[in-house]
């Protein structure tokens, strides 16, 4: 049962007096022995300040329109919490304040709004937690969801505590079939919404958990990369056109170092380091992860740092459009039936380049600073076991 005493109480701020000798005036509810303070954006002489009456004295114009702004917002407060009374569910005192501001108690947030929640909260910690990319995403997953939400309802959002199973499966079909999504993106996009449930949770927004009955299909994708020959191809083959040519030797330099395209493009003298060993090494932060990247400066790297090396930059700059579309008609003139885009010269390195040469699994999460061993072993585990299968049938003609 709700406890139907609510006091509220004005509070002088003394600590943050501003250049003009006024205290900000703060608000403080307190419920079921929880408390809420809040500012009232009143600033007050403290002199004038009566904290027993609650008043601002002597009466005077600009005292009685400071108190009758108290008194509106104490109404408001009891108004809100008179509201609740009359409800069957449970709240607290967040709600109180929330239907107070004007804002949606926690039987009332919607998806939309827990996903806002979120992202205020998470925006403040870029830097610390969370890089902006990630963060970036959750904005677009809200986008997405708001997407499906009008098609499907015809309203601009929907509460939380309507959302089930069913909301969970139609948003997967609609994934499917009007975006055509790929169930890779679906994957990653489920995953996204699961933690802004899990938040609403963990917030006392929610109580039941509509992900608990469903199974988020995770789908690998074949890992495309360059084999030893057609790697050799490319290293070997000289184009007449600069920008091939140029864009070319990039992506023969990611293949040696790994590097991600925004690595590649942020590359600089920085970011070489002569290491313990006597040799240079790329040490760098990814990006994506927020992990440290420290690869060795293999030699066939070296050749194309020094030979693109000026005093300005190490290497040249182009946009990732023009990369993938360069290396589109590199793939058409050597005849490598794939379809090459700046990725594949990291799955290249961490394959034909690292694993094909018994560089053990570890190692190589390392130098792709990958946030976790069982990322890398996800992507790469299917290499890894064709690898094994080549070491053995080695082994066998050895013991024949």
């Amino acid at each position: 049962m709700n406890d139907f005493k609510l006091p509220v109480l004005f509070v002088i701020q003394k600590n943050k007096m501003n250049k003009k000798g006024l205290c900000p005036l703060r608000c403080r509810i307190t419920f079921q022995k929880k408390r809420k303070i809040f500012s009232t954006g009143i600033f007050i002489n403290p002199e004038i300040w009566d904290n027993t009456a609650q008043k601002a004295k002597p009466p005077n114009k600009q005292n009685n329109i400071i108190n009758t702004q108290l008194s509106l917002i104490s109404q408001k407060i009891n108004e809100a919490f008179l509201m609740f009374q009359i409800l069957p569910n449970n709240f607290d005192v967040d709600d109180i304040y929330r239907k107070f501001k004007g804002e949606d108690s926690k039987e009332e947030i919607t998806l939309l709004g827990a996903y806002d929640l979120y992202n205020d909260k998470t925006k403040k910690l870029i830097g610390v937690d969370f890089n902006e990319l990630s963060w970036s995403r959750y904005i677009e997953s809200r986008r997405k969801l708001a997407e499906f939400i009008k098609h499907n309802y015809k309203k601009p959002d929907v509460k939380l505590k309507q959302l089930d199973l069913k909301f969970i499966m139609d948003l997967e079909y609609y994934w499917k079939t009007e975006k055509k999504l790929r169930q890779a993106t679906i994957y990653r996009s489920m995953q996204r919404l699961k933690k802004i449930i899990q938040f609403a949770i963990d917030e006392n927004y929610l109580q039941n958990n509509p992900f608990s009955l469903y199974k988020n299909k995770k789908y690998k994708t074949k890992i495309v990369y360059l084999s030893t020959d057609e790697l050799k191809l490319l290293e070997s083959h000289n184009f007449s056109q600069e920008r091939l040519q140029r864009v070319k030797d990039l992506f023969v330099f990611c293949c040696y170092t790994g590097l991600a395209y925004t690595e590649m493009s942020n590359l600089s003298t920085n970011h070489l380091v002569k290491e313990f060993d006597g040799n240079t090494w790329i040490k760098m932060t990814r990006q994506k992860t927020d992990e440290i990247i420290s690869v060795p400066l293999l030699p066939q790297a070296k050749v194309i740092l020094d030979k693109y090396k000026t005093d300005k930059s190490l290497l040249p700059k182009i946009s990732n459009q023009k990369f993938n579309s360069y290396l589109k008609e590199i793939a058409e003139i050597l005849g490598i039936n794939k379809k090459l885009t700046h990725h594949i010269a990291r799955k290249t390195f961490a394959t034909t380049v690292l694993l094909y040469n018994d560089v053990p699994m570890e190692i190589v999460s390392k130098l792709l600073g990958h946030s976790k061993m069982s990322v890398t072993q996800d992507s790469y585990g299917e290499v890894v076991q064709k690898n094994v299968s080549k070491q053995m049938q080695k082994l066998k003609s050895k013991l024949k």
